[in-house]
């Protein structure tokens, strides 16, 4: 049974890594994924030693490490905004590690311990369901999209897939319309800087649709205008 959980914990890190790829700051799930990879080495290491770990220390473990992504993701979901994967990933691992724990003690259990431990294994999967659909499935990040955009452009990473310019096309969110004008504001100075007179009036509409540079706090455009002094547009491809 080791064997089961190392893979789960290793396939559990090979996808977050994956999927770091698609969001605006992926060194946050990236850190997590080879976490995860490192848990499952030394795992594997574990298993052949004369004496390997226990099932039920697997089980500890797994919940012990899930709980930890999940208070940690639920922080990166809701308030930093930075990340929507760890959450949901980790808690596939609590729920399997503590569901197991449970099962194991079923056949001791006393009938109403049997019943709580059902609906306590019943709240933790519609924890989890609402954790996917609220991270992976819902998930926006326009408010750490504009800030990844800024520290791409403060690098000079301005085009290919996670440059400054994909980072800003992101930044928009139809519940906080608010976002929206920042990021059409550095989309607009940006293409100016680079010559595209076509694009920039094409932003510059839409800035003006909503509400033009006096719906944009003043410190966010002297960030873009410092950012694009600093970087000289001298355009690199994003990595």
């Amino acid at each position: 049974m080791g064997l089961e959980h190392i893979l789960l914990v290793c396939i559990t890190g090979v996808t977050v890594i994956g999927m770091s790829k698609r969001q605006p700051f992926p060194e946050v799930s990236k850190r997590f994924g080879a976490m995860l990879l490192l848990i499952g080495a030394i795992g594997i290491v574990a298993q052949n030693a004369p004496t390997p770990p226990s099932d039920r220390s697997w089980q500890y473990g797994l919940t012990f490490v899930g709980g930890i992504g999940v208070v940690v993701g639920m922080r990166h979901l809701t308030y930093t905004r930075m990340d929507v994967l760890i959450a949901p990933f980790s808690g596939i691992l609590l729920c399997a590690g503590s569901i197991g724990l449970l099962w194991d003690e079923w056949s001791v259990l006393s009938e109403f311990e049997q019943i709580a431990s059902f609906i306590l294994s019943s709240f933790l999967c519609i924890g989890e369901v609402y954790l996917v659909f609220r991270g992976l499935l819902i998930g926006r990040l326009p408010q750490a999209w504009s800030q990844a955009g800024l520290r791409n452009l403060q690098r000079g990473l301005i085009d290919g897939p996670n440059g400054a310019l994909a980072c800003f096309e992101k930044a928009w969110d139809v519940e906080k319309e608010h976002l929206n004008p920042m990021a059409y504001l550095a989309l607009q100075r940006i293409y100016a800087a680079k010559g595209d007179i076509h694009q920039s009036n094409k932003w510059a509409e839409r800035l003006i649709e909503q509400g033009g540079e006096k719906a944009v706090d003043e410190a966010w455009i002297k960030a873009i205008e410092r950012a694009l002094s600093s970087s000289g547009i001298k355009v690199h491809e994003g990595e």
